[in-house]
């Protein structure tokens, strides 16, 4: 299965936002929204960054509260990690849990696609682990 699979089934739209906001104006987005990551984009489509929630404790937790006053580009993950489409849902999954982050953009000819969490790649894998082991049932009793 790939992440395209993902895509199709939740959908494509991804919220994003520009590198000019704060830390604090961050944070209440993924508040707001109860998301835990937000791509960074300055023109459509074209990502500059990504910050989590977690980025956010660490940098108040290092530099305190008035951390959220500072500019979101001084904290970002510049160097995002993406897959494309075509990617395995497996080799997605091993690329967040040995780089340890949570979101991964899909990207297509240069430009952000979609995103997927590590709660869609495990949903997803679970499925194919369940509909693995239905066909196996199925093989056995027709055996």
């Amino acid at each position: 299965m790939t992440v395209a699979a993902i895509l199709n089934s939740k959908g494509r739209e991804v919220f994003t936002e520009t590198t000019d906001k704060t830390l604090g104006e961050i944070a209440a987005v993924l508040g707001g929204r109860r998301i835990g990551a937000i791509v960074l984009c300055d023109e459509p489509g074209v990502i500059c960054g990504i910050i989590s929630e977690r980025d956010i404790v660490g940098a108040i937790a290092l530099n305190g509260p008035d951390v959220l006053s500072q500019p979101v580009k001084d904290y970002m993950t510049a160097d995002v990690i993406t897959c494309s489409e075509h990617d395995t849902i497996n080799a997605v999954m091993e690329q967040m849990t040995t780089r340890r982050f949570r979101h991964m953009p899909v990207q297509s000819d240069g430009k952000m696609v979609g995103l997927v969490s590590i709660g869609d790649v495990v949903k997803y894998r679970i499925a194919e682990v369940e509909r693995e082991a239905e066909q196996l049932r199925s093989y056995i009793h027709t055996a």
